[in-house]
């Protein structure tokens, strides 16, 4: 598979991030967390051992540790920086033990967990499959997995404008924003991973601010710069951003003159497949006819 994202650049960003964080910037965690904390809520059973998988903030643990149903977690991050005091003990967040493995690798035996969470990070893997593989390989069956990532349309007004600006400038672009995966893949993708009852879904968040220039310190905060392998190597100069924010806000600004930045959250759930499972019927074994109920509405 031709990797696209340059991994070890979209560490560094967070690296920095974390070094020098802004107030605010973890908006999109949050709103995660929040939705995790709601979607864990709706699943009636307790789990045993989860792992909290390159998360790069506390949040999905502390959500996971306050449910009151996991008994133990690990929380498994790319860089010891982002487990606080090191790898293991109160610096990976919470009760949780704190892990270091590389980026796209789920370093846990066969059939060794319950459960197992990833917030806004598969975005940046450059093989979403593999990686699914491996989280369906360590959960034991009916174990369950709860992911989220920035999906197709993300950033998708920035990509935009500033294709727009540099078309103008230099006479063609050079891609700036990595591509993102559609919702229906995502489906697919836990299909071919060999999850069962597979769901996926999007929740779009619509963020407004002054200007693209707010939008830009705020993907900074949150260690979110291109880190794409074929990123333009020309310098950006501030021209180029400055006729970028115009064409923002001929485009996409509201009657106030704020702009508007979309993050389309894409949600995937599954289970490792067990034999207690609900299984879907057979065709042909209706008991009734779609034709009988719909040329009869009140027999059901």
């Amino acid at each position: 598979m031709q990797p696209v994202v340059d991994t070890s650049l979209w560490l560094a960003h967070k690296r920095r991030a974390l070094a020098s964080p802004a107030a605010g910037a973890d908006f999109l965690m949050r709103r995660a967390a929040e939705e995790l904390a709601d979607r864990l809520g709706a699943v009636e059973r307790k789990f045993d051992r989860a792992a909290v998988l390159f998360c790069q903030t506390p949040a999905a643990v502390d959500v996971l540790a306050t449910s009151g149903k996991v008994a133990d977690i690990v929380r498994v991050e790319a860089d010891a920086a982002f487990l606080g005091d090191g790898a293991g003990g109160d610096g990976a967040g919470g009760d949780a033990a704190g892990l270091v493995a590389p980026l796209e690798t789920v370093p846990f035996e066969p059939e060794s967990l319950d459960l197992a969470v990833s917030l806004l990070s598969l975005q940046a893997m450059n093989d979403i499959p593999g990686m699914l593989v491996q989280i369906r390989r360590a959960l034991k069956p009916d174990g369950l997995f709860l992911g989220a990532f920035a999906g197709a349309g993300t950033l998708s007004e920035l990509r935009e404008c500033l294709l727009a600006a540099e078309t103008e400038f230099y006479g063609g672009a050079s891609p700036r924003v990595i591509p993102f995966t559609d919702v229906r893949d995502a489906g697919a993708l836990l299909q071919r991973a060999g999850l069962a009852l597979p769901v996926a879904d999007v929740e779009t968040v619509t963020v407004r601010y002054d200007s693209l220039f707010g939008l830009m310190a705020d993907l900074r905060a949150m260690g979110e710069t291109s880190a794409l392998i074929d990123r333009s190597r020309r310098p950006a100069t501030r021209k180029l951003f400055a006729r970028a924010a115009e064409i923002y806000a001929e485009r996409f600004s509201d009657a106030d003159g704020r702009v508007r930045a979309s993050f389309p959250i894409v949600w995937m759930s599954g289970w490792a497949p067990d034999a207690s499972q609900q299984k879907p019927l057979k065709p042909g074994s209706a008991k009734l006819s779609l034709k009988t109920i719909l040329e009869n509405p009140g027999r059901r």
